[in-house]
């Protein structure tokens, strides 16, 4: 297995956990709390990393993980999550987590260093699909960060990590 692939695959598993512990024990309704501030609930950053890891699937030549409604709901530029109603069931979301990250790391292991270098198309242009993922993946830190503070906004006043 190439290192990059590795080092990608290491820091997805990384933040893999660090979801599920700031979801640990919150209800669908705690999910759906809004900051307020600028932001999203819970609910939508875990639907929204989800969303992101059907992008890096997709880069990869395989299926993504949300439907064409649910893009509506967690995709980039949605309005605020604030219907329980519209949102997806957390646990369901975290299930989808778990395969689609299995998915992610079995296609990473598998690539070889040329195939990372192949270009392929995303939002910012034409780039190596090793960019494209490394993108990805920081995507998906930025807002696994984000879980910290929702999860304290819940009513959770623990120290996850």
């Amino acid at each position: 297995m190439d290192t990059t692939s590795q080092v990608l695959i290491d820091l997805f598993k990384n933040n893999h956990d660090i979801i599920h512990m700031q979801v640990k024990d919150i209800t669908h309704y705690e999910s759906l709390i809004q900051p307020p501030f600028r932001g999203n609930c819970m609910n939508w950053v875990v639907g929204h990393i989800l969303g992101v890891r059907g992008d890096c699937l997709e880069v990869m030549g395989l299926p993504g993980t949300l439907n064409d409604d649910e893009v509506k709901i967690y995709g980039y530029g949605s309005e605020p999550l604030t219907d329980a109603a519209r949102a997806c069931d957390l646990n369901i979301m975290e299930e989808k987590l778990d395969k689609s990250l299995e998915r992610i790391v079995n296609k990473l292991g598998s690539l070889s260093p040329a195939e990372l270098d192949q270009k392929v198309q995303i939002w910012r242009g034409t780039v190596p699909l090793i960019e494209a993922l490394s993108f990805m993946q920081w995507h998906e830190s930025y807002h696994t960060g984000q879980l910290e503070l929702l999860r304290q906004l819940a009513g959770k006043n623990d120290k996850v990590i």
